[in-house]
């Protein structure tokens, strides 16, 4: 009888393996009931409540409404052209999180019934089974550092940037610009300081470099750091600052020190591009998508209603005009891009 079990469970393995297979050249896959397969890559792992946390409620919204079957894979920091393979030998739509998909570039190519998109950077010339999706966070940014500055009493602020990177630095050059801007209409002094926690999955460090900050004056911070950034809320809440949260409203983590977030709402825009393909539209696909302020990707977000409101009625009235101003270009934003 155990021969016989054994044998049984051997073959069960092998069918297993056998249906997990794909081949490089691949075509990608349906599901049973025939609707469209989508592989979710993050280049860390979920639980960020930003960043990543928006990309998986974007994809989640489509398995609900489009009848999407979803997969996810979370590289840790680590493998991720060999994840980029993984999810294309198992699905039609593959949609990779972070700049760290760089070989997607190279490895696309060799899946050209498989659509990709690539969140957050772009290739350097166009691939055709590719739509890259960026971001203008530093138009977001500005507004959050015009915020910042008009909320601090120090007239020190400051951000926590998860490493001296190009996506990091546009958030940072488009904060200090905001916050020179209110210095500038206002006829005050703001200094803007900031540093770099090297990690985007430790609080700890998020904390000691907000603390860093806080220390050398900056009453509001702004972090800039996905799962790092919840040391900086930590921090505020000690320490007596305000914090602005990035990506997602964040608010609701602790809204008595989180004035306001940067949106940068990546699960909408992965929700957006992936349904226009499941309608037949695949025109994007071959191009880079810069999601701005202008398409309602990126803005402020004051918490849910009946969130406790630090920032005032005025300066919410002065932050929508200054957003048009900049929809309009009558205000362009400096960017590292």
């Amino acid at each position: 009888m155990k021969k016989i079990l054994a044998l049984a469970l051997a073959l069960v393995m092998i069918l297993a393996l056998a249906a997990c297979g794909g081949s490089g050249s691949g075509s990608g896959a349906s599901d049973a009931d025939g609707g469209a397969t989508l592989a979710l890559v993050v280049a860390d792992s979920f639980g960020d409540r930003s960043f990543y946390d928006s990309s998986k409620a974007g994809c989640d919204r489509l398995v609900a409404d489009k009848a999407v079957t979803l997969t996810t894979i979370e590289c840790n920091g680590e493998n991720h052209s060999t994840q980029i393979r993984n999810a294309a030998d198992a699905a039609d739509i593959v949609v990779c999180v972070g700049w760290e998909f760089y070989d997607i570039e190279t490895i696309a190519p060799e899946y050209p019934d498989v659509k990709f998109i690539w969140i957050d950077n772009a290739t350097s010339a166009p691939v055709e089974n590719v739509l890259n999706i960026t971001y203008a966070q530093n138009e977001g940014s500005f507004l959050a550092g015009y915020i910042a500055a008009a909320m601090s009493k120090s007239g020190v602020v400051g951000a926590v940037g998860g490493e001296d990177a190009d996506t990091i630095n546009d958030f940072i050059v488009g904060y200090e610009q905001g916050a020179k801007y209110y210095a500038d209409s206002t006829g005050t002094d703001i200094e803007v300081i900031h540093n770099y926690a090297n990690t985007y999955t430790d609080p700890a460090v998020g904390k000691e470099c907000a603390i860093s900050l806080n220390d050398s004056g900056a009453d509001v911070i702004f972090q800039i750091a996905s799962a790092t950034g919840d040391g900086v809320f930590e921090a505020a809440a000690e320490k007596g600052f305000y914090a602005i949260g990035v990506d997602s409203d964040q608010k609701y983590i602790n809204e008595d020190v989180i004035i306001c977030s940067m949106k940068k709402e990546v699960g909408d825009s992965i929700y957006d591009a992936v349904t226009t393909l499941l309608d037949g539209d695949a025109s994007r696909w071959g191009t880079t998508w810069v999601a701005d302020m202008s398409t309602g990707y990126v803005g402020i977000g004051y918490g849910e209603d009946g969130s406790v409101q630090q920032v005032p009625d005025e300066l919410k009235e002065s932050v929508a005009d200054i957003a048009e101003a900049i929809i309009s270009g009558q205000i362009v934003v400096d960017t590292t891009r």
